[in-house]
């Protein structure tokens, strides 16, 4: 039987790429929904296909970087469903693109407000509900580059390195304190998702026009990098969730970088940079 089956599953960022997929993979595996997104087209979008699927779906408009608001959303699901089972904390943004000298405060801000605290005031809003339902589950997204720093990502790893330190110290706490919530983080590789272009919408939203480098980079993305179908990776989650796996890498390159940094820790640095010449033309 499914460990999803019936649960109350919330999901942050369900307006498309992965989220939009595990509110699909948990629907077709007997879940109850909450969905949130900032994006209500997309959101909306979801939430129907959702429901075309057989869930039972409650969706709302929901900014993770906003605390209060964040607070106050898990409220209204624990009282809309009764319980609250799982949080899926997937929600980001990327953050990218500029080094660490040329890049404005507002990329740190922004980066580190939405990928990580986004990811701490939905675990903390939900971990009371989740203690509460005696059979809960925290599903943090982190990244390959929550162990994998590159150039110009300075805020995206700050962000996703946060993910993993923090989701593996509450993992410990849960453990610790005997409380009944498993605790994985998300680890995904290259998802085809729409975050390179998110990110350079996000530059021109803010009245800067993309650099010749950064589009460059976008389209690196998209074209070579980012080859997994957001689907595909929603089932290895929801797999690795159901086996109660703590650390679930999504994808093959996730899997080696993984390794490679953990075999030659002082020296992959230098090999970071060489990829990035070998991908972008620079380092």
């Amino acid at each position: 039987m499914s460990s999803v089956r019936g649960k109350v599953a919330a999901v942050t960022g369900a307006g498309s790429g992965i989220g939009r997929h595990l509110a699909f993979e948990l629907a077709k595996r007997g879940a109850r929904l909450a969905l949130s997104d900032v994006d209500d087209l997309g959101l909306d979008e979801t939430a129907d296909r959702a429901k075309a699927l057989g869930a039972e779906v409650h969706a709302a408009h929901l900014d993770v970087s906003d605390r209060a608001a964040v607070e106050a959303y898990a409220a209204t699901v624990a009282e809309h469903f009764g319980v609250v089972h799982q949080i899926y904390n997937n929600a980001g943004i990327a953050g990218g693109g500029q080094s660490v000298l040329d890049a404005e405060w507002e990329l740190y801000d922004r980066t580190l407000a939405v990928n990580l605290f986004g990811v701490i005031h939905g675990t903390k809003a939900f971990l009371p509900h989740l203690i509460a339902s005696g059979d809960g589950h925290v599903v943090n997204v982190s990244s390959l580059n929550g162990y994998l720093a590159q150039p110009t990502l300075s805020a995206y790893c700050a962000s996703k390195f946060g993910v993993r330190g923090f989701t593996e110290a509450l993992r410990t706490e849960m453990l610790a304190g005997r409380h009944p919530v498993q605790v994985s983080v998300v680890h995904p590789g290259g998802v085809k998702t729409n975050i390179a272009n998110a990110a350079l919408e996000q530059a021109r939203a803010r009245g800067l026009a993309p650099t010749r480098q950064q589009l460059d980079r976008a389209r690196v993305y998209n074209e070579k990098l980012l080859k997994m179908p957001a689907e595909q990776a929603a089932r290895i989650i929801v797999d690795g969730v159901e086996a109660g796996r703590p650390r679930i890498r999504v994808g093959t390159d996730a899997k080696i970088v993984d390794r490679l940094v953990r075999l030659v820790p002082g020296r992959y640095p230098q090999l970071a940079v060489a990829l990035e010449r070998r991908s972008f033309g620079r380092g």
